[in-house]
Parts: structure tokens; C-alpha cells; sequence
């Protein structure tokens, strides 16, 4: 079906003699066919690249240090940006999964719970968005972008940690919320 949809099919198409298209789709194909009768071998196979390939982003400024002979420069080692950083983020993660379910296999409706949720899922997405900024952002490359990102995750984290607390103070709390949309789904799925 995709190769019946290739311009070079449909010009073949237009130029055998019994061939019958509609005369507003003529004027296109004529334009096109008289372009392609000028242009060398390669442009006639690639006919669905129009434009020159770009890159989507320029790249980054780039510099070298140092020559090629000289050896490379190692960061001091830090076991809390390391092996420390990284078991933290598996307890972390692994901590959410049982704390996501007991309120509702235990039944209980508690603030702590609630508050200890919250707070796993905090630390959880502060984590993993540092982790794309350092990925993305290094510092060597691009400082102050990389400042104003790592600012910008801190700031997301009190205000939705701000969110959080009003939310779990003033209204019903996270659990209930849940408890609630579930239970207004299911009507909803009953009445139907």
C-alpha cells in the first residue's frame, strides 16, 4: 500500500497515455515530473527528501582542555555522588511500592502514612530530575543554565511540597482523594 503512495509510482502513472486523474491534481504532478526529467540520477531515487538535513538544536559550545597526550582529569572521589547516591534512590523507589498499598489493604486513614507517601514521592522526583539535569546539564559545559535548572528543581520541590501540605492539612488527604476518585469511577462504570 506505501509503495502505491510514492510520488515516483504516480508520476509513472501520469505518464502512461490510459492513465485518468483528476485535471486538479494534474497541474502538481506535471510541475513535479518536469523537475524531476532535469534533475541528476540521486534526487530522482530520494524524492521524500525535500530539504537539507538540520539538526533539531545547535550543538553546544564545544572546548578542549589540554592536548591529546595529556591525561585525562579525574573528579575527586565522593561515595555520597556514588555508590551511597545510587543504593538511596533503589531504597527510595522500593519504598514506594508498600506505602503506595497499605492504606487501602490495612484500611487505615492516616496522616503519618500520608505524610511519609508524600514525602518518598517528593524525594523520588527530586532525585530523578537532578539526575537529567546533571545528564543534560554538565557543569563544565554550560554553568549557568545548568545553576538556573538545579534552582528551578529545588523550587519545584517546596512548591509542591507546599501543595502537598495544604492539601493534606485543609482538605481530605491523599489517601481519601484516592479512596474518593475510585469510588466516584466505579458509579460512574455502574450506572452505565
Amino acid at each position: 500500500m506505501a509503495s502505491a503512495l510514492r510520488p515516483t509510482l504516480l508520476l509513472q502513472a501520469l505518464a502512461a497515455p490510459s492513465s485518468r486523474l483528476t485535471t486538479s491534481a494534474l497541474p502538481a504532478f506535471r510541475s513535479q515530473q518536469h523537475f524531476l526529467r532535469r534533475a541528476p540520477i540521486a534526487l530522482q531515487q530520494a524524492t521524500f527528501q525535500t530539504s537539507s538535513r538540520r539538526a533539531i538544536l545547535p550543538p553546544l559550545p564545544q572546548r578542549m582542555e589540554g592536548t591529546v597526550n595529556d591525561a585525562v582529569h579525574l573528579p575527586p572521589s565522593d561515595p555520597s555522588h556514588g555508590n551511597y547516591h545510587w543504593t538511596f534512590e533503589r531504597l527510595i523507589s522500593a519504598a514506594i511500592l508498600p506505602i503506595t498499598i497499605a492504606p487501602f489493604a490495612a484500611g487505615s486513614l492516616s496522616p503519618l502514612l500520608d505524610g511519609t507517601f508524600i514525602g518518598l514521592i517528593i524525594v523520588h522526583t527530586y532525585i530523578g530530575f537532578q539526575s537529567v539535569i546533571a545528564d543534560y546539564l554538565p557543569k563544565w559545559r554550560v554553568p549557568f543554565w545548568r545553576k538556573v535548572a538545579d534552582w528551578t528543581n529545588l523550587l519545584a520541590v517546596v512548591v509542591v511540597g507546599w501543595g502537598w501540605y495544604e492539601f493534606e492539612t485543609n482538605d481530605v488527604g491523599l489517601t481519601e482523594g484516592v479512596r474518593r476518585i475510585w469510588k466516584a469511577g466505579s458509579k460512574v462504570e455502574g450506572t452505565a
